[in-house]
């Protein structure tokens, strides 16, 4: 087993432009590869001076450079720009804890609130939270990282004057029997108030490269509708969600209905028909919402559910996901 440690202790975050990501090494990443005789993943790590990702929208750990199985790649790299500040600069299956931050409502400008997985932030002025923004980061928390051969474990401690306290941990594991992993969360509240909370995974997607087209299909376990304009770009067939043409530069978004409260609906099977590869996920969790978003390179199933924790209590869910390629 190897073992990984850091404590970060407070510290600030400068912006910094950053070369196009095409002529970057990512190497100079941190980063670690797990293994089996069906898949293989590459994963950043957490890092509060030369990470991956150092924005404060989604959760740092988990991030997934790729993921192959049979020679078939289901995550990428979805730009051709990157700059760890910014809040999309990631890829693969990322988690966010989407509301504002736990106390980001009472904070005070110059106050501080936490965001999950990331640290305690300040808050700089008294407009709402803006998703897009990167806030400087007080105090990063502790991370613990233990790996073996096929699995990873991320640890994310924090304590605060806040109320608000946890510890977060995070185990990627590659199935044994079957091509896929599962995410286990656990979330201890340690703090003397209730974290209440949704998380979504944005689950950025491109399967051997190939961009939003016709060639990918989303299929889903129940009937689906939506009130927002698909723009001639996508249709609705049923439990099917598919691209009418090439995106061309152009980008869609649509919150989906349709879902009922029980967790066999919390099941997605995204396909490149081009090359057979696909993927099927979900979480032992009930769906809070379902959205759906893609630009060129990348589609994206972003299922939410909801989190409530009370003081000295935890909460537990896993995600699941199994590759697949049809012959």
């Amino acid at each position: 087993m190897k073992k990984l440690f850091f404590l970060t202790g407070f510290m600030s975050i400068m912006i910094s432009t950053q070369p196009n990501f095409a002529q970057e090494n990512s190497a100079d990443f941190p980063s670690a590869e797990i293994s089996n005789k069906l898949v293989t993943i590459k994963l950043y790590l957490p890092d509060p001076e030369k990470g991956f990702y150092r924005a404060t929208r989604f959760d740092w750990s988990g991030i997934m450079a790729n993921a192959t199985y049979q020679g078939h790649n289901y995550f990428d790299y979805w730009k051709t720009t990157h700059n760890p500040e910014v809040h999309e600069d990631l890829s693969g299956p990322v988690e966010s804890y989407n509301k504002p931050g736990l106390g980001f409502e009472e904070a005070a400008p110059g106050g501080h609130f936490i965001r999950i997985g990331v640290g305690v932030l300040e808050r700089p002025d008294d407009k709402d939270y803006e998703t897009f923004k990167t806030y400087k980061i007080i105090d990063h928390g502790k991370w613990t990282i233990t790996r073996g051969e096929d699995w990873i474990q991320f640890e994310h401690r924090i304590q605060s004057h806040l109320g608000y306290g946890y510890v977060y941990t995070k185990r990627i594991a590659l199935k044994g029997q079957e091509p896929g992993f599962t995410i286990s969360h656990r979330l201890s509240n340690t703090g003397t108030k209730r974290i209440e909370t949704d998380q979504y995974n944005h689950n950025f997607f491109i399967i051997d490269g190939e961009n939003s087209g016709p060639a990918i299909s989303v299929d889903f376990p129940f009937g689906l509708s939506t009130e927002n304009d698909l723009k001639g770009l996508m249709q609705i067939e049923g439990q099917k969600l598919s691209f009418l043409k090439d995106l061309n530069g152009q980008s869609i978004w649509m919150e989906l209905k349709g879902y009922g409260p029980g967790i066999q609906d919390h099941r997605i099977t995204v396909k490149n028909n081009k090359t057979g590869a696909g993927v099927i996920f979900g979480v032992d969790q009930p769906l809070y919402m379902m959205v759906f978003w893609a630009c060129n390179t990348t589609y994206c199933p972003e299922n939410y559910i909801l989190i409530s924790v009370e003081p000295g209590k935890e909460e537990t869910w896993t995600s699941d996901y199994t590759f697949f390629v049809d012959k």
